[in-house]
Formats: structure tokens, C-alpha cells, sequence
């Protein structure tokens, strides 16, 4: 490794023992990066050496109206912001700071100001409540927060004595607040022209929580280059991103997801994001109309639900619409194809990979699969033995490319990477052409009487079904069969829950797709139980 550019030396203190890190794949064109790395920098101060310093970085809409902060005015802010994290919070290279807030461009200000000046970005999702925060402080030992002052009041409740008190956490600024000792006021204090920390390309700068669909989060740590290289792969393959492109979407900016789609990307490519707190699939498409977006991130939930609005709406100026997050049923990519004109890019990433690693577009788009691995990666289907598995065959998604998993302090790095290659969880398919077809979550196959049924499938043939809103697919005990499917169904408003409903909804299954599959048990609830950044939480649905 290179040395390092942080004084607090925790995180390269706390990376996984040597034989239990993936291989890194650093040949292609687009990675040839220098040893020494500030990944905020390339972003900013990149773009204006590349002359986008008045074209727009970040729009905001309000009320129909369209406001934007050019290039030169958000390295401004960025500037005057590290220099309050520094001089006026006493913070050094590698201290770790918790990031809290909604996406909008304070938020943005935050993250980019914190990695700028080598601290090491932890967000977090807004809606995390105390109790939720506690082990992420504890275990990324946090010095610090820059904190959206609506969500004040859990992060006090971590300052307070108490059971849910951090020790570490020392002392807190908010942002979006007009008082004097706020971010902003500190920083309209500020001069600009902070000269970016001397990190290596192989310093952490994120550590990016998991956000616990399988139970107890895990803390991803990345590097400089992890994430300047998700910019050059993804968005420069597939979706050819330029800076004429205005993006925008759902995903928090706490999300790996979202911080690659709602700002990395962008300013990568010298585009602009369009930055919202709260979007409905409707609002979702008043912002696409009002800023000719182009390109746009969202899950498959918002799409199902956006295409039976989407008439109402000019969506011409769409190029690119791309859903990940949670598997995306192939009616919900019809529908929306149907109602929009737009092929969905469909993409699977992780955050432990950070962002997405297989996907496809356009043209290149198969039916049922998910795509092909995006250059720069390389992908194999493997038995429990890691032994690859030939096409046509349900294995384990192995993967290998520039970013991997590196969990800060956990046992489960061990289980995560196997022989160089990490292993996501997922179980795929790989036909002759190379296409990856997605089946389920490892831990979601459900074994019944010797069959192996993937509850995804299931739920794309109980959604094409027009009473089914949202459902999700589990294995429950069963003494006879070892596992049954177990559907949870959410209604549209009209359709009547009972037995005749659900004599329906299974007789409509075993005429979509093979009728072993049928969920012999289906409940109807009123809401699923889903992350803030809406994938659904499988294990809660196993424990109700």
C-alpha cells in the first residue's frame, strides 16, 4: 500500500488481514490512476480544470421553479466547508465523520468538504433512529457529525448520557440552520482555495453501512480510487454520460446507490443532478418534465408505480432510466417500457462492490436477464467449492473487479471473499452468450421438497396479477416439505383480501410459471416491511 496521507490511522488500522482481501482488477484504460488520490477533488476541482466551472453542478426544484449551483460556486462551498471541518472543529486526516442528511445540496457540500479534507465520510440514512446509530458510531470509533438540523435529535440522544451515549462522538455541526454556530455561518467566514489533504489512492475516504436487509449492518470501507473508479465504469460504459446530462431519482445520497447516480456520476461527466428530499412517483415525474432530466435512478417499486402516471407527462427528453437496488420484475420493466418509450437499464451492484457491477442497456438489453458483467469486471458461477459451473447452470455470483469487499472489523469478511473473488449473495444463472440472469438472494432460495424455487420469480408472477400492488416472497417451515413458499401480499385499493382472493392469486401462479412453485401460504398485509432506501427486508418478513 501506499503511504498513507491520514494522521488517524484507524481505518488502514482496521482493514481485513491481507489473505482475506479480494483481487483488485486495475488494468483497464479508465483506472490508470496516480498513487496519490483525493477523489473529491478529481470531482470538483477536477471539472473546473476542465472548464464546466460555470455550467450547473447541482439544480434544485421549488414550487416549479428550477434554481442551480454552477461548478466554480459549489468548489466555493466545498472549500469554505473542509476549512470549518479543520479549523474550527479540529479535525485531522482520518478522523471519521457521520454525515446526516436528506438529499439536497448541503448534503452534497458535506460529503464532498469531509473526503476533500482526508477525513473518512460515514452517512447515514436520515430516518435512522438512535438505537440504529449507536453501533455505527461505536464501531467506526466517529469523531464528529455534520448533521441536516431537522435530525437533530436522535444524534443528541448519542451525546447524552445514557445507553444509547457514544463516547466518541465529541462534537456536531448542523447544517440548514441560520444560527451562528451552523455550517453555513462558519463557513461564510471562511476564505476558499483549501488546498486538497495528500491522500493515497488507496486511503479510505467512505465507509459506507449495509443496509441491513439481512439483519446486523456491516461497515464497507472504500477508497480513493473505489470511487472514482464506480464514475469511470458504469456511467462512461453504459450509459455514456456527457455533460449535457441532467440526472436525478430517489436513492439517498447515504446510499451507495445514490451517491454514485445523485451526485458522483454527474459530477464526474461535468453534468448536473437534481437533488430532492421527498419524491413521490408522481413529483418523481413532475422533476423529470421540469428539468429534462436524462438519465434517471430510482427502484422497481417507484417504476411499477410511475407507469400508470407517466401519460400525463413529457418524458422525451429520457435517455437512460436505471433501476436497481432490488430485483427487478421483468412486468414492472414492461409496463414502464410500455408507458415511457425507454428500455429500463437494469443493473445489480452492492455496497460492498459499491456500486453497480453487471448490467446492460439499450440494444444490448435480454429479456429476463439482468445484463453482462460492465467492463473492467469479471464474473463466474461458482458451487460451494468455488468451482465454476457451467452455462445454464444456478450457482453463486462470484465477482472480481477495481472495488471489493473490505469490512471494518467483521468475522463475515471471511465468508464474503473466497479465493479473490467476492461472493454477493446472489444466486444467478450464466447463459452461452455470457448474460446473467438473476434468481435470488443465496439465503432467499427456497428449498420444497427438493425443489429449488426463487422467491423473486414468484413475486414477478404474482405482480403481473391486477389485483397485487407489492408482495414479497419467503420460505416458511413446513415439517412435510422442509420449506413452503410463503407469499405477503399488499392489494390495490378495491381488491377484496380472503380465501377467494388468495385461491386467485395462486391459481394465477401455477398458470405464469411451473406450478410447484405456487406459495402454498399467501397473507395479505397492509404495508411491507422495507429499508429507508426500499429494499425489502426479507429476514422481517421470515420473522412475522
Amino acid at each position: 500500500m501506499e503511504r498513507s496521507g491520514h494522521r488517524d490511522t484507524f481505518t488502514r488500522d482496521h482493514l481485513p488481514p491481507p489473505q482475506e482481501w479480494p483481487d483488485f482488477l486495475l488494468d483497464h484504460p479508465a483506472l490508470a490512476y496516480p498513487v496519490r488520490l483525493n477523489s473529491a477533488a478529481e470531482l470538483v476541482d477536477g471539472a473546473i480544470a476542465a472548464g464546466w466551472g460555470d455550467r450547473p453542478a447541482i439544480r434544485t426544484l421549488s414550487d416549479g421553479q428550477l434554481a442551480s449551483i454552477t461548478y466554480r460556486e459549489l468548489q466555493e462551498r466545498v472549500d469554505r466547508t473542509a476549512r470549518v471541518l479543520v479549523e474550527e472543529m479540529g479535525l485531522v486526516p482520518g478522523n471519521r465523520v457521520l454525515l446526516r442528511g436528506p438529499n439536497n445540496p448541503a448534503m452534497a457540500v458535506a460529503l464532498l468538504a469531509t473526503i476533500k479534507a482526508g477525513l473518512v465520510a460515514v452517512p447515514t440514512m436520515p430516518l435512522l433512529r438512535a438505537v440504529e446509530l449507536k453501533p455505527i458510531l461505536d464501531k467506526a470509533e466517529v469523531a464528529a457529525a455534520l448533521c441536516d438540523v431537522r435530525l437533530r435529535d436522535e444524534l443528541e440522544t448519542c451525546m447524552r448520557a445514557g445507553p444509547l451515549h457514544s463516547p466518541t462522538l465529541k462534537q456536531v455541526r448542523y447544517f440548514n440552520d441560520d444560527g451562528p454556530d451552523s455550517v453555513e455561518s462558519l463557513a461564510a467566514r471562511k476564505s476558499g482555495g483549501f488546498p486538497a489533504c495528500d491522500t493515497a489512492a488507496d486511503d479510505v475516504c467512505l465507509i459506507a453501512f449495509t443496509s441491513g436487509t439481512t439483519g446486523s449492518p456491516k461497515g464497507c470501507m472504500h477508497f480513493h480510487r473505489d470511487v472514482l473508479a464506480m464514475c469511470d465504469l458504469f456511467p462512461r460504459s453504459l450509459l455514456q454520460a456527457g455533460p449535457d446530462d441532467i440526472f436525478c431519482g430517489t436513492p439517498p445520497l447515504a446510499f451507495t446507490f445514490g451517491l454514485g447516480g445523485m451526485l458522483c456520476f454527474p459530477l464526474r461527466a461535468g453534468a448536473s443532478t437534481v437533488l430532492a428530499e421527498k419524491l413521490t412517483p408522481a413529483t418523481l415525474l413532475e422533476t423529470i418534465q421540469a428539468a429534462r432530466a436524462t438519465v434517471v435512478f430510482t427502484a422497481p417499486t417507484f417504476y411499477r408505480q410511475m407507469a400508470a402516471l407517466a401519460s400525463g407527462y413529457d418524458l422525451s427528453s429520457l435517455r437512460h432510466t436505471v433501476s436497481a437496488g432490488e430485483a427487478l420484475p421483468d412486468a414492472t420493466r414492461q409496463s414502464w417500457k410500455a408507458a415511457s418509450g425507454v428500455e429500463m437499464t437494469d443493473g445489480i451492484g452492492s455496497t460492498e462492490m459499491i456500486h453497480i457491477f453487471i448490467s446492460s442497456a439499450g440494444g444490448q438489453v435480454r429479456r429476463g436477464a439482468i445484463g453482462k458483467p460492465v467492463p473492467g469486471y469479471e464474473v463466474r458461477i461458482v458451487d460451494e467449492g468455488m468451482r465454476p459451473l457451467p452455462a445454464g447452470t444456478v450457482g453463486r455470483l462470484a465477482v472480481k473487479g477495481p472495488t471489493g469487499c473490505k469490512y471494518l472489523a467483521d468475522e463475515r469478511q471471511a465468508r464474503a471473499v473466497r479465493q479473490g473473488w467476492n461472493l454477493t449473495g446472489d444466486s444467478f444463472l450464466m447463459d452461452d452468450d455470457g448474460y446473467l440472469y438473476y434468481q435470488a438472494r443465496t439465503d432467499d432460495m427456497i428449498i420444497s421438497a427438493g425443489y429449488n424455487i426463487a422467491g423473486p420469480e414468484v413475486e414477478s408472477a404474482l405482480l403481473q396479477h391486477e389485483a397485487v400492488a407489492e408482495c414479497g416472497v419467503v420460505g416458511m417451515a413446513d415439517e412435510e416439505r422442509g420449506e413452503v413458499v410463503a407469499a405477503y401480499v399488499v392489494l390495490r385499493p378495491g381488491a377484496q383480501a380472503g380465501d377467494a382472493m388468495a385461491k386467485t392469486l395462486q391459481d394465477h401462479v401455477k398458470r405464469t410459471i411451473a406450478p410447484y412453485k405456487y406459495p402454498r401460504v399467501i397473507r395479505f398485509v397492509e404495508a411491507l416491511p422495507r429499508t429507508e432506501t426500499g429494499k425489502l427486508k426479507r429476514f422481517a418478513l421470515r420473522s412475522m
